[in-house]
């Protein structure tokens, strides 16, 4: 059984909070390597085409890596964390979060209750993967439980769901929206409808599309999976309202995941997602040093990539055990009675 940490709150913000400090420096150095690498990665790709539809592919991969590295750079910016002037930190939120097709503010919104609810049985929903109790899922209706099982494939998830997630559903506003968030999407819709008209302007619309939607299915099925990963691991954190702990949703709710040092890079050290999750106000390029500070961080126990790969089989949770299960655990289970 999970315990709260032997931590107070006291302690750990007194330990975070000489990396919550923005460094304009670290920051200007991020936007230069990440937009002009994934530039000259757009540019490669569109001359790769008159030469080798392998090449484009590689390179694709790559520019996918980078498209990842800009939202990342987008989300500390709705976090107010990436730079020290708020005005900076919309203006380059706006710019990423064009690139990514995802519109500022009502994002930041939404990712704001993501935060505040995260490993809180009682307020799922908002800015999370779709996760069901053991008990939810067997006393659910056929329909629901096969459109359960479709968005827990790992073809769907991770391959087909991405571009429409990106692409799609983020032209909408949600209903609970206020006014700022409403309007943010159809001013990005706007920007976005701006660029893809540039584009294809310069480059012909069949090559726009060819690169920029084989770019957009590489980035977004690595974003989900980075995603999925951080909160969708064996012992997990998760209870219900009045349990719920913040310091221990953070520490044992959201993942360790040390990835190589390259993989780190390219998903801008979102991998110390305990951290990120105890101080958003942390930019990502601190949050390794916030992580090597004390030993409070560095105890808890990293989920390396190999370990990650089967938390693609893990499906509900099981509040009797505590932990995820795989929906083969089922199996002879009776349905509860209602």
């Amino acid at each position: 059984m999970k315990t709260k940490p032997a931590v107070s709150v006291a302690e750990w913000k007194a330990i975070v909070a000489e990396f919550q400090r923005p460094s304009r420096g670290r920051a200007s150095w991020q936007l230069v390597n990440t937009l002009g690498g994934y530039a000259l990665l757009w540019a490669l790709m569109y001359w790769s085409l008159t030469v080798s539809a392998w090449l484009t592919a590689g390179l694709a991969i790559l520019a996918g890596g980078f498209l990842v590295r800009i939202f990342i750079i987008f989300h500390d910016c709705g976090h107010g964390s990436f730079l020290k002037s708020r005005v900076a930190n919309d203006v380059a939120g706006f710019v990423c979060g064009m690139l990514t097709f995802t519109p500022y503010h009502h994002w930041r919104w939404e990712h704001a209750l993501h935060h505040a609810s995260s490993g809180d049985l009682d307020r799922r929903g908002v800015g999370d993967i779709w996760t069901m109790t053991v008990r939810e899922y067997l006393a659910a209706p056929r329909w629901r439980r096969v459109a359960y099982r479709l968005s827990r494939n790992p073809g769907v998830l991770f391959l087909l769901a991405p571009a429409p997630l990106f692409l799609i559903r983020e032209r909408f506003p949600s209903p609970k929206a206020n006014a700022r968030e409403r309007n943010s999407v159809w001013w990005m819709n706007l920007a976005v409808a701006a660029m893809v008209g540039a584009m294809v302007w310069m480059f012909g619309w069949q090559a726009y599309l060819l690169i920029q939607i084989t770019i957009s299915l590489v980035g977004g099925a690595l974003g989900v999976w980075m995603f999925y990963v951080q909160h969708q691991f064996d012992d997990v954190y998760w209870e219900r309202g009045e349990e719920w702990d913040y310091t221990a949703a953070a520490l044992q709710g959201s993942s360790f995941y040390r990835l190589p040092k390259v993989l780190q890079w390219f998903s801008g050290n979102i991998g110390f997602h305990h951290i990120h999750h105890l101080s958003p106000r942390i930019p990502n390029y601190n949050l390794e040093r916030c992580h090597n500070s004390h030993p409070i961080f560095t105890e808890v126990k990293p989920l390396t990539f190999l370990r990650s790969l089967k938390s693609i089989n893990l499906h509900l949770w099981d509040e009797q055990a505590r932990r995820l299960v795989s929906f083969g655990d089922l199996r002879g289970r009776p349905q509860p009675s209602s």
